[in-house]
């Protein structure tokens, strides 16, 4: 009997011997395996400095003044990274209950997890940690579908998570595991998972908003709520389960919050959608090209805008972009349905240019046409100009904007050559706001459309200026001659003799009406009036060497030429630098050059740069304050009367639905409208005490215009836009726009009380001319 069991217990020796020879190969070859992962043999391993700053692409975040965020310039990553303490509690359980339950109890690998899942072959959970699978997103990659790589990459991974977790806190890892995962739809991390799918901050997100951002962790294009809603509705209430499982949440707040359809507010980040378009491509394109070049790191390398992370701070006021931007649409939307309506074929067979010839359109046409991205394209392609012209006569499908369609683009079938003069067809705008105290830009408008009309008219775009340009005439009179606005002159034809100021011939302009009353006129009935033959006066009085040095110094630039015709705005000038140059009256004589950008800092924080303000003493106090008075006459008496305008209930019959007519704006208000030949360009340009607004509207060829003054004035295209602003600016108390007078000077030396004078004047002076029809040139 005892040989039998000794002769047992010998035949079990063997299974023994091997098992414990097989359990140390086992733990031999596992350590091995993390040693040879460790020393990279299996792939590079990251450094410890890679792993104190790990390499994730950041996109630069375009900030307005009020803290709102514009915009992202990115390649593919629309990153910005989010504070662990800027994430809600809802969020950070969901992460826990879900995907790793005893996180902060394990030190990168889940050994109770690993086991399981060994065990169960994952059929009941897999064992990853939070910490792994952000070792997955930072530096293995995709899981590779060979069983043996898979092996080395699960062993890199256990390798490096076991590497953060004495790198980073646990709080740390969190956050970089929610900023760095891919949300899809251009929602890398998730301040723009919040932002694209909810319309909000990652602190505002709720319980089950937050559940479905954390279900979507696992594999964010199945479980994408835009093409997958049930199947995404189903892994957020699988998250809520979890949270009601480990006692987040209590079981009658799952069940409602289950009960609750998937509520998205959907907000998509793009660098052609969004608000301020117009201004994020100027800093795309142009300002923050200049600033990386003049200003490289430290070691000498460029700041990448898409790369680094950049944080750049603006002038910009979102509620008063947002106006902006409405007040643009509600005006150009109505004054471009009337503009149609007077072009349809039967009215205009040469829509929508205007007396011009056929042959005059065909080399309009011809040279849009070479101007194009699909000559650009093709040219560079190596086709023929034979082979691209033809090609502009073959009919495609295209996706065009149309202001009758909801989202303001339509899909169609045209020839590019059509597509060309349809968009022709468009009016185009362009509007810009300051603060002429700091010269901070406040709203920017370059167009109606950025997708379909990139041309920035704030920046890019220069038109004669028409009438807006007087008011510089009228300052070096003021300034030099010692002018009043009560001062009077005669409305009688003027001319310039020949080789007077440069001039070749005589220069003998006309009123826009081509009257002349020959009464005196003052200078501030003559400006509001937009009277030509006072001007002209004025300019053979000072020269126009000293116009042209006081535009200068106002920030008009240097190619103005030095003739008579520039009093009636004959030269062209952008939007931008009309805004800054007024900005010098209502910032008593002192000039600022626009601001855009107060502050740029690195992604951690560092200052990288901040503004410093370029000004210029240009004018006294009396005369900036004597052209704002002159200034204040056109809003009430002159071509901007409409501003002020009031009807009794009864009479609101007559409210003009094209320009939004009566406006009924009592505070003080200065401008000057401007209107250049053939209606071919509208300005207006508007000033309270702390905002100048500049507005522009115009075909995209001076052969596009209205056929007359009634719509085609500055007063009925421009003005519009900075009433709608404006009201809507007054509308919102916290924005601060003054409703006071502009500051009087003390001491004042120049007499703008011209009550006496125009007592005097009653009986010889028109001051009541028709709106519509004393608009200048």
């Amino acid at each position: 009997m005892a040989k039998a069991k000794q002769k047992k217990q010998k035949s079990f020796l063997p299974f023994i011997k091997w098992f414990w020879i097989l359990f140390g190969v086992g733990i031999f070859s596992a350590a091995l395996i993390f040693l040879l992962a460790s020393w990279g043999v299996f792939g590079t391993m990251p450094t410890f400095e890679h792993l104190e700053n790990p390499s994730t692409n950041l996109a630069t975040e375009i900030i307005s003044s009020d803290g709102e965020t514009l915009g992202k310039f990115y390649l593919e990553d629309n990153r910005t990274d989010v504070a662990y303490n800027e994430l809600p509690q809802n969020l950070i359980d969901a992460l826990i209950a879900s995907e790793d339950i005893r996180y902060y109890n394990h030190a990168g690998i889940d050994a109770r997890g690993t086991l399981r899942a060994f065990v169960f072959l994952g059929k009941r959970g897999g064992a990853s940690t939070i910490t792994q699978q952000l070792a997955r997103q930072l530096f293995v990659g995709v899981s590779s579908q060979n069983i043996i790589e898979r092996i080395k990459q699960k062993a890199m991974e256990w390798v490096i998570a076991t590497r953060l977790e004495r790198s980073y806190t646990k709080e740390e890892i969190i956050s970089m595991y929610l900023n760095i995962y891919d949300f899809g739809n251009n929602a890398d991390g998730i301040r723009s998972a919040a932002r694209i799918y909810f319309g909000k901050e990652p602190s505002d997100l709720k319980m089950e908003e937050s559940a479905m951002l954390v279900g979507m962790l696992q594999n964010s294009s199945l479980y994408n709520p835009l093409r997958r809603e049930e199947l995404t509705k189903n892994k957020r209430d699988m998250v809520l389960g979890q949270l009601a499982k480990n006692e987040y949440i209590s079981e009658t707040e799952k069940d409602s919050l289950q009960a609750l359809e998937i509520d998205l507010n959907y907000n998509p980040e793009s660098h052609r959608e969004g608000l301020a378009t117009y201004f994020r491509m100027y800093m795309q394109r142009n300002w923050l090209k200049k600033w990386v070049n003049e200003n490289p790191k430290p070691d000498g390398e460029k700041y990448n805008i898409y790369l680094d992370g950049l944080k750049i701070y603006t002038t910009i006021d979102s509620r008063m972009q947002k106006n902006a931007e409405e007040a643009v649409e509600m005006h150009m939307k109505n004054l471009q349905a009337e503009f149609f309506h007077q072009n349809t074929p039967k009215r205009n067979p040469t829509a929508p240019f205007l007396d011009i010839t056929n042959g005059a359109i065909d080399t309009i046409m011809r040279s849009a046409m070479r101007r194009s991205d699909r000559w650009r394209i093709m040219s560079s392609q190596g086709k023929s100009s034979e082979e691209i012209e033809k090609s502009f006569h073959e009919k495609t499908e295209m996706n065009v904007f149309d202001w009758n369609s909801d989202s303001y683009e339509k899909d169609t079938i045209m020839t590019p050559l059509d597509s060309i003069r349809y968009y022709k067809t468009f009016l185009r705008t362009a509007m810009m706001s300051m603060e002429p105290q700091t010269g901070h830009v406040k709203a920017w408008v370059g167009g109606v459309d950025y997708k379909h009309f990139q041309y920035d008219n704030v920046i890019q775009g220069a038109r004669q200026a028409g009438s807006t340009f007087k008011p510089f005439v009228y300052a070096a009179a003021i300034d030099q001659l010692r002018y009043s606005p009560c001062d009077s002159l005669p409305d009688n034809q003027y001319c310039i003799e020949p080789l007077k100021h440069g001039n070749m011939e005589a220069w003998c302009p006309k009123n826009s009406d081509g009257k002349y009353s020959g009464k005196n006129r003052t200078l501030k009935n003559a400006l509001a009036n937009s009277v030509n033959t006072v001007t002209a006066q004025l300019i053979d009085q000072v020269g126009p060497a000293s116009v042209v040095n006081i535009a200068k110094n106002m920030g008009l630039g240097d190619n103005i030429p030095e003739v008579p015709s520039i009093a009636l705005g004959t030269h062209d000038f952008g939007v931008y630098d009309m805004v800054g140059a007024y900005g010098t009256f209502a910032n008593q004589g002192v000039y600022v050059k626009p601001v855009m950008v107060t502050r740029i800092e690195d992604k951690n924080g560092t200052v990288l740069y901040e503004y410093v303000p370029e000004t210029k003493d240009v004018l006294s106090k009396d005369v900036a304050y004597a052209m704002v008075n002159l200034m204040e006459g056109v809003t009430q008496g002159g071509s901007g009367t409409r501003l002020r305008h009031t009807f009794a209930k009864e009479q609101r019959v007559y409210q003009d639905i094209i320009t939004g007519y009566p406006y009924e704006l009592t505070n003080p208000i200065a401008g000057k409208t401007g209107t250049t030949q053939n209606q071919s360009d509208g300005w207006f340009m508007g000033m309270v005490p702390n905002l100048v607004t500049g507005v522009w509207v115009g075909g995209d060829d001076r052969s596009i215009h209205f056929k007359s003054l009634t719509y085609g004035q500055g007063a009925s295209m421009a003005l519009p836009i900075w009433a709608l602003y404006m009201k809507k600016n007054y509308e919102n108390e916290e924005l601060g726009v003054s409703t006071e007078a502009f500051e009087e000077p003390e001491g004042l030396s120049i007499n703008v009380d011209c009550t006496k004078v125009l007592e005097e004047l009653k009986e010889e002076t028109d001051t009541e001319d028709d709106l519509d029809e004393d608009i200048g040139f």
